[in-house]
């Protein structure tokens, strides 16, 4: 389960020029408007993530007429996302801890998700149907819910100095695509998913004839890649058609990630696309300010762009983060 509740502790609380009622309180690498007085610096407060979705609870209605939601994917409740409040981004939620008493002793960085049975929010994702669920995903299949560089800003100094690549985070819904011990399967992102030619996790298998292409390479492997096109998401790249841009490869066998030059090789002999490259380097110097700001842009439709991702080149999932954009978190509305 993704951590999305935790013990954090205020690092800073910043004003707000000409608001009377309002601060920010910096918690991690995410700021959060609140209520003027309500913390103080080095005060602990239970964080909900952004795209953390909350259960119905007392604790939470003041969050109604803003944040709740209701629907078959998510079921009920309040999903927290970036706000804008009097000027200033809102990243999260932080509440007083003493709110929360059956959390007397624990401590900073106590992760608390499953306590509050909080989940992580996903937009429905398509119109189209994506297929007949079998089962779970595999075990030991890995998903591809990328960290969030706020929550882990040391990654930062681990990454500095070294070989790095920065990716393109497209908007689509993650499939993955393997081939193990002669068998051909596809998974969305939590689910094993029936093979049919016009279930939507396995378009790719077929528009790309991977069946018989994985075959031929011969290789106990994972494909995970975004699906994109009409009718998932909004289809912020204006595709006519589905597309697969595969951005991780394992290799079952050696029991590892490949590298992004070995992706990109693997996937012209299958024929399939890779998510774009935006940067490449030998000595990773960003911060986190430079970042944020990195993560902004458009696809070449004119939309925002979802992010970035930023990887060890030479381990790449030893140190692997997305960078979400701000403006366009800020223009969600679902």
């Amino acid at each position: 389960m993704r951590t999305l509740a935790t013990i954090q502790r205020v690092k800073k609380i910043s004003a707000i020029p000409e608001s009377d009622f309002l601060e920010i309180a910096h918690i991690m690498g995410w700021q959060c408007v609140v209520k003027k007085g309500e913390f103080r610096e080095g005060e602990l407060g239970v964080y909900f993530e952004v795209d953390s979705f909350l259960p119905v609870d007392p604790r939470y209605e003041f969050l109604r007429n803003s944040s709740y939601r209701e629907n078959p994917d998510n079921g009920e409740g309040f999903r927290i996302r970036t706000v804008k409040l009097r000027g200033q981004l809102s990243q999260g939620l932080i509440l007083p801890l003493p709110s929360f008493p059956e959390f007397e002793g624990f401590n900073e960085g106590d992760d608390i998700t499953e306590n509050l049975g909080v989940k992580k929010w996903y937009v429905p994702e398509t119109s189209t149907a994506g297929g007949v669920i079998i089962g779970d995903r595999p075990h030991g299949m890995p998903t591809s819910d990328e960290i969030r560089i706020q929550s882990a800003t040391d990654l930062i100094e681990r990454l500095s100095g070294k070989p790095y690549y920065i990716t393109t985070k497209m908007d689509g819904t993650s499939g993955t695509a393997y081939y193990i011990d002669g068998k051909v399967g596809c998974c969305s992102r939590n689910k094993e998913i029936k093979d049919e030619p016009d279930a939507l996790y396995w378009l790719p298998v077929y528009k790309y004839g991977l069946k018989e292409k994985l075959a031929a390479l011969g290789k106990n492997i994972i494909l995970i890649g975004e699906i994109c096109g009409p009718g998932i998401q909004k289809n912020k790249l204006r595709l006519p058609a589905i597309e697969w841009y595969v951005f991780d490869i394992i290799d079952m066998d050696a029991g590892h990630c490949i590298p992004y030059d070995k992706i990109c090789e693997i996937c012209t002999t299958l024929g399939v696309a890779v998510v774009p490259l935006e940067e490449r380097g030998e000595s990773f110097t960003y911060s986190l300010e430079e970042l944020l700001e990195k993560a902004k842009g458009k696809y070449l439709s004119g939309l925002d762009k979802e992010g970035i991702v930023v990887r060890d080149a030479e381990r790449p999932k030893l140190i692997s983060f997305k960078v979400l954009n701000n403006d366009a978190l800020l223009k969600e509305k679902d």
